[in-house]
């Protein structure tokens, strides 16, 4: 006899919101029909991890790194990791008594109201992910193509966007046939990822050459620029953006109140060793220079992980690191496609959008209609952002920094506003429902605040318009059209503007 539950018809479920749950009940899955308890610990972490693309990543951020702060980039890494950390322990407690598959959507408008969850929590995020998944297509298309010896269409656009849409149609077929074969594909890419870059650490640090390895590489005082420790701190801050990923199939889930809190939590913990390992590594086997073969070399920085593969692996091993950043970006890519999909289905079934969102295939148990417009609307914006300008791309996707920084940061906060009452009740929840979260979520909105100031200047980024810089016109624009769209939405969807607060309650949690 199968196991599996029985399919459910889209057409036969509720699309208002769900009525809420009598005080001390144990939910079960809220009429969703997604697959409940198909999802282990390990393969939500490696969604997390997979959704950060670290090979990717590493590649293209630590030689900007090192170009600002010389050998102190582990010390950036590890100070850009504490606002991470302290955000995933937010996500961590309001999961626990909220494991809904809209995450940052459901915890900020119980905390703070519909017009800022449907803001903060569903539009941010979504319209942040879509840019990403620009970048990631077009990356992915390019490694491909070079990987396969094709390096002259590599360099063209239209070969380039052709291979990029026909990646996300395939990460989106894979997305729409299940969250377990999803997972077994993650899981198999990640492997892969992770043996390329720790076995291209390992082999660097034991050739290591330039620069000797020392604690103070470790010591974010010896970084004695403001500026520029302020600039390194932002670049690693969102280096590390996506391992909230996992917590989007909180629903389908082994013990959903507790397994994607730990995977959210483990997930930045494994990120944060791989990368200081590998940026020691890498800055021991080729130093911090700014020519010849230095990390801060322009001619390096930009791709640090291929620039060094062949020195430190020979022409054949280095094949393996450049398969591994293409791995990464279409990894990144399905995890996107499955963590922008389960959020829709619920702001659905809370009354806040169509409901044609919430449509879950009756075999499958996936989202239909919101799989297929993630990968749609992702390739629709590549296409347009493409062909308008490669400059308007690069800085739409410079602009998402600010919007990573604006839903992280309150979705922290709004943790320490809806357990408010319960911070005296122990040590444990003052600090892990208060003071760190709350910690996290100034830190978030200090950066976004700081990156809208540096972003204004007409010089930031690619392009301007009127003396103002492209990427804040594309980030704060983003932010401004999203309160645009509820304003709209609020005609369509009263009951949700006027009572979302009160329709999302607490799921009381047995230990």
């Amino acid at each position: 006899m199968s196991t599996n539950p029985p399919a459910v018809d889209d057409r036969a479920r509720p699309t208002g919101p769900p009525p809420a749950l009598a005080s001390g009940a144990v939910s079960a899955t809220v009429g969703k029909g997604l697959r409940p308890d198909s999802v282990g610990l390990f393969t939500m972490i490696s969604l997390g991890l997979a959704s950060v693309a670290p090979a990717y990543s590493l590649t293209v951020t630590l030689g900007l790194v090192v170009a600002i702060v010389g050998v102190q980039a582990p010390a950036a890494l590890l100070v850009g990791f504490v606002p991470i950390l302290c955000t995933s322990f937010a996500y961590r407690e309001q999961n626990r008594v909220m494991p809904d598959c809209g995450t940052n959507f459901v915890w900020i408008t119980r905390s703070f109201g519909p017009w800022a969850g449907w803001l903060a929590g569903n539009w941010v995020p979504q319209i942040a992910t879509a840019i990403a998944m620009t970048a990631l297509g077009s990356i992915g298309a390019t490694n491909l193509l070079s990987l396969v010896g094709l390096d002259a269409w590599a360099g063209q656009t239209l070969p380039t966007t052709l291979v990029a849409v026909g990646l996300i149609a395939l990460v989106t077929a894979v997305s729409y046939r299940g969250v377990q074969l999803s997972a077994r594909v993650q899981n198999a890419m990640l492997v892969v990822q992770l043996v390329a870059l720790l076995g291209f650490a390992a082999i660097a640090l034991g050739r290591g050459h330039a620069a000797t390895p020392s604690l103070s590489w470790l010591d974010p005082l010896a970084i004695h620029s403001a500026k520029g420790f302020t600039e390194a701190v932002l670049l690693c801050l969102f280096i590390y953006w996506g391992w909230d990923a996992a917590l989007a199939v909180n629903e389908e889930a082994k013990d959903r109140s507790r397994t994607p809190g730990r995977a959210a939590v483990l997930s930045t913990l494994i990120l944060l060793g791989t990368y200081v390992f590998t940026a020691v590594a890498a800055i021991s086997f080729a130093g911090a220079g700014t020519t010849g073969a230095g990390l801060a070399d322009p001619s390096n920085s930009a791709d640090v992980l291929t620039a060094l593969a062949g020195p430190v692996l020979g022409s054949a091993a280095a094949k393996l690191v450049t398969f591994a950043i293409c791995i990464s970006t279409v990894s990144a890519l399905l995890t996107c496609v499955v963590s922008t999909a389960r959020p829709n289905v619920s702001v659905s079934a809370h009354g806040a959008q169509p409901a044609v969102f919430g449509r879950i295939h009756p075999r499958y148990q996936t989202p239909t209609f919101a799989t297929v417009f993630s990968g749609a609307s992702a390739s629709v914006l590549l296409v347009v952002l493409t062909f308008a300008s490669s400059r308007f791309l690069g800085d739409a996707i410079l602009s998402t920094s600010l919007l990573i920084a604006f839903y992280y940061g309150t979705t922290a906060l709004s943790c320490t506003w809806h357990f408010r009452h319960e911070l005296r009740n122990s040590v444990r929840d003052l600090l892990v429902k208060g003071v760190l979260p709350a910690a996290g979520g100034i830190m978030m909105l200090a950066a976004f605040g700081y990156s809208a100031y540096q972003t204004v200047a007409p010089d930031y980024g690619s392009t301007s318009i009127d003396g103002v810089g492209g990427v804040f016109l594309l980030g704060i624009g983003s932010i401004v059209l999203g309160l645009a769209v509820i304003a709209v939405l609020r005609l369509r969807y009263p009951d949700f503007f006027r009572h979302g607060r009160s329709t999302i309650t607490d799921f009381v949690v047995e230990d």
